[in-house]
């Protein structure tokens, strides 16, 4: 499998703490991961589950949360039976997060492996932009606009 590593970057102007709330808060919200049920208890070498719906079908991604360093690092795997592939742990993607405190607020910076072509990394890094300007609108109070 080639591995092309998609890449999405956000500025948000509040502290990492209350970036880092938001982005690890359980249960559904709308505006982050497209308005998936987040399941997971944060523990190093535990499940993480996103339950949801997607063009009217019911989903459940998975994956093991690798890091948690609050405000700072989080890291996990993930996989998706929507993409057809086998339950197989070459076919789960690691997610990265990193928030580093900047003059104007957090830099929120996101990293996700294994994607099998430069069009599928460049389809990833839409979607991830996506969800990292939910989490924006979340944390600084404000509608996505950009």
């Amino acid at each position: 499998m080639t591995d092309y590593v998609s890449r999405a970057e956000i500025l948000i102007r509040k502290a990492p703490e209350e970036v880092w709330k938001s982005l690890t808060a359980t249960g559904s919200n709308p505006e982050i991961m497209f308005g998936a049920e987040i399941v997971t208890d944060w523990e190093v070498g535990h499940s993480i589950v996103w339950k949801g719906e997607y063009k009217g079908k019911a989903y459940e991604d998975k994956g093991t949360i690798l890091e948690f360093d609050a405000p700072n690092t989080l890291s996990m795997t993930h996989f998706s039976p929507l993409t057809g592939q086998a339950d197989e742990p070459e076919n789960y993607h690691t997610v990265s997060y990193s928030l580093e405190k900047v003059a104007e607020g957090t830099r929120v910076a996101l990293t996700q492996d294994k994607n099998p072509t430069v069009e599928a990394a460049a389809h990833s890094e839409e979607n991830w932009m996506l969800m990292l300007k939910g989490l924006r609108s979340v944390v600084e109070g404000t509608l996505v606009d950009d």
